[in-house]
């Protein structure tokens, strides 16, 4: 076993996420205690306790707020992230962001009023691979 820091997000996420699986739609307030998995459609108000992964063929309307996030998929409304955020290169991003810390892809489509709680500047990065 290696004691290397792990480098991203989802290298650290230990326990099996709540999924919302592509094809579905879900409309409504959802509380996740730990980390959750978008694959498909949500509309609502959302709080989830761990990681938030949100698939390019993901999209979440409505405020949300996580502890962590990778997102690679469409976010419309406020987004309030604790700690981490990651914006990959495919992700469509509309309204109003906070986070400790962010960092964003080249590629990427961020229309939002971005405040970093951290005060450091946003990182911005080239994605050298898929996953």
């Amino acid at each position: 076993m290696s004691d290397a820091p792990k480098r991203r997000f989802l290298d650290r996420s230990t326990a099996t996420p709540t999924l919302i699986g592509t094809g579905s739609r879900i409309e409504g307030d959802l509380q996740c205690p730990g980390d959750l998995a978008v694959a498909g459609e949500m509309i609502g108000k959302g709080e989830v306790g761990g990681l938030l992964t949100l698939a390019d063929t993901g999209s979440w309307q409505g405020e949300l707020s996580c502890e962590h996030a990778v997102v690679a998929g469409r976010i419309s409304g406020d987004f309030l992230v604790r700690q981490k955020l990651e914006i990959r290169h495919t992700a469509r991003i509309q309204g109003r962001l906070s986070a400790q810390h962010v960092a964003i892809a080249e590629g990427a489509i961020v229309e939002a009023e971005i405040t970093v709680l951290s005060g450091e500047p946003v990182q911005r990065f080239a994605e050298k691979r898929d996953r």
